[in-house]
């Protein structure tokens, strides 16, 4: 079983990888240095570690895209407010919306 903390750097990487090669403007090694970053911020905080195993992927994923997005803050929050719309395929959409908020802050967001 892989890690959440595997996981969010994995990710994290691809997540930047993929900016990278869609924006010519994105810095390849800023990109990576900066979701590293705020993969461990999230690791540190301890702000996924109530998620069930399956809520986890499902936010590192989500979390991935939005903070590669052109407006990170924006794209969170909507995400969040998503879960309540569609909760399907989530163990607790209660906690995962709360989590994308607390990450948000983690990250300054």
């Amino acid at each position: 079983m892989v890690s959440t903390d595997d996981l969010v750097h994995a990710e994290f990487a691809a997540a930047a990888s993929a900016v990278a090669a869609a924006r010519p403007e994105v810095d390849l090694e800023t990109a990576r240095e900066l979701m590293d970053e705020a993969a461990t911020m999230l690791h540190n905080s301890l702000a996924l570690d109530s998620l069930s195993a399956t809520d986890a992927a499902v936010v590192v994923r989500h979390l991935a895209a939005d903070l590669t997005a052109v407006d990170p803050s924006t794209a969170v929050l909507a995400r969040s407010l998503a879960v309540a719309e569609d909760p399907s395929g989530l163990d607790e959409p209660g906690i995962v919306a709360e989590t994308y908020l607390v990450c948000a802050a983690v990250l300054g967001l």
